[in-house]
C-alpha cells in the first residue's frame, strides 16, 4: 500500500519489512516511536515474545485479542491470573495457544510489577539501557540492521535475571526497536527523520 504526497505521484519510500497493509499501518504510525508508558512497554514486551517462531504479521493480527486476553496489559491485573484462568486462555484462538508463552505472560507481569516497585515506572528503568535517548542508527538497508546488540544483551540478562521469561537478546532488540529505544529505520526511509524528531532525553544514567 502505497502513500501519496499531494504534491508528486512518487510513492513514499519506507523500510522494506512491512508487506501487509497491517504491517504497513504499524511501521508508518508506531514502529521506533519512543514510548514511555508503563502499560504500552508491557504490551510490547509480550507480543515481541509472543513472537518468538513466527512472523510480526500474525502477532499484529492478534493484537486486538491480546488486549482482550490479558485485560488491556494491565501488569497489576495479569499478575492475579489464576491458573484456572491460564488454562482458558488455553483454549482462546485468538492469541498465540503457547503453554509457556502464556504462562510467562503472567510471571513477566509479576516481574514488572517488582521493577515498578523499585524503579518508580518500567519506564525508567528500561530507557537506562539507552542512556535515557534513543540510539539513532543510520541503516542504510534491513541487511545493515542487527539481531541484537551489546545493550540488547545487557537488558535479556537483567530481565532474565529479575524473573523474566521469553527475553532472548533478539526479543530484547525487536522490543527495544518498536518502542524507540533505537531508531532503525533506514535512512530512505520517510519514518527515520520523522522518528528522530521526536527523540528526546529521558534519563542520563545507566543500570
Amino acid at each position: 500500500m502505497a502513500q501519496y504526497t499531494g504534491e508528486s505521484l512518487s510513492p513514499m519510500k519506507r523500510c522494506s519489512w512491512p508487506q501487509t497493509e497491517l504491517d504497513i499501518e504499524y511501521h508508518d504510525a508506531e514502529w521506533g516511536v519512543p514510548v514511555h508508558d508503563d502499560n504500552r512497554l508491557f504490551e510490547l514486551l509480550t507480543l515481541e515474545g509472543a513472537q518468538a517462531g513466527l512472523s510480526w504479521s500474525t502477532v499484529l493480527k492478534k493484537r486486538p485479542n491480546y488486549r482482550r486476553a490479558f485485560a488491556d496489559f494491565d501488569p497489576a491485573r495479569v499478575a492475579r491470573f489464576t491458573p484456572k484462568r491460564v488454562e482458558r486462555l488455553m483454549q482462546d484462538p485468538g492469541i498465540v495457544r503457547h503453554r509457556q508463552k502464556v504462562e510467562s505472560t503472567v510471571s513477566n507481569a509479576k516481574a514488572f510489577l517488582d521493577v515498578q516497585k523499585e524503579f518508580g515506572s518500567f519506564d525508567w528503568y528500561v530507557w537506562q539501557f539507552v542512556d535515557g535517548t534513543t540510539k539513532a542508527k543510520h541503516r542504510r538497508s534491513l541487511g545493515d540492521v542487527p539481531a541484537r546488540t551489546s545493550e540488547s544483551d545487557a537488558l535479556s540478562k537483567d530481565l532474565k535475571r529479575r524473573g523474566f521469561s521469553f527475553v532472548g537478546s533478539t526479543i530484547c532488540y525487536a522490543f527495544m526497536q518498536a518502542v524507540g529505544m533505537v531508531n532503525d529505520h533506514v535512512l530512505t526511509c520517510f519514518r527515520h527523520d520523522e522518528v528522530t524528531a521526536l527523540s528526546q532525553p529521558r534519563v542520563a544514567t545507566r543500570v
